[in-house]
């Protein structure tokens, strides 16, 4: 994780995968915008004002991931990480689980975020976007 920052305006992104919402310009970066909602099967709702914005690097590429809301940010030693199967099976997007004072925190694989069709449809949007 890069950052955390306020939800703002997002620019339709023609031709994207459907998890993605759009793309924002982030400081000169345009960066593709993650609807968690969609990939994790939850219902959808209108983007609000006071969602934000999780700035990550998933792989090669730079995403923002729309979130309701950021509690706090958690730092992890390696060796705090459970392995996720050893506490949930069927864990395809899970890099691993951690234990704190208030409960299992989920560690996502932003590597595994999207499917590699979506990555080759994102970047193709992508480049079409910038002619």
């Amino acid at each position: 994780m890069e950052r955390v920052v306020r939800a703002a305006a997002i620019t339709p992104l023609p031709k994207a995968p459907v998890v993605v919402l759009g793309v924002l310009d982030f400081q000169g970066q345009v960066i593709p915008v993650i609807n968690l909602r969609r990939r994790f099967g939850l219902p959808e709702r209108a983007l609000r004002t006071s969602d934000q914005f999780v700035i990550a690097r998933a792989k090669l590429v730079t995403l923002a991931l729309a979130v309701d809301g950021v509690e706090s940010v958690l730092e992890v030693c390696p060796g705090e990480v459970i392995a996720p199967d050893d506490i949930l099976t069927g864990t395809g997007f899970l890099e691993g689980v951690t234990r704190t004072e208030d409960g299992l925190v989920l560690i996502h694989d932003l590597a595994t975020l999207l499917f590699p069709e979506e990555e080759l449809l994102l970047a193709r949007a992508l480049n079409e976007g910038e002619k």
